[in-house]
């Protein structure tokens, strides 16, 4: 069964509090996600560590019942 796009973002964000979340179902069947993920806690982390810290708020969800996830992380200007 597919995610939702809000039950990836409540994970996303109950992992990383600071995190402003935007998601994007990419192709209209809840399985195709991109994900922006904007956090000042990612200051002073590589764009690996990042991304990391991203996947690891989803669980082991990725592949399984989170198909793809284009993921964008990035600090606030």
């Amino acid at each position: 069964m597919p995610m939702a796009a809000e039950e990836i973002a409540d994970m996303i964000r109950a992992a990383i509090p600071d995190a402003q979340v935007e998601i994007t179902d990419l192709a209209g069947d809840g399985d195709h996600y991109a994900a922006r993920v904007v956090a000042e806690s990612f200051r002073g982390l590589s764009r690996v560590a990042q991304q990391r810290a991203v996947y690891a708020a989803l669980g082991g969800r990725m592949g399984g019942v989170l198909h793809a996830l284009q993921l964008t992380t990035a600090i606030p200007n």
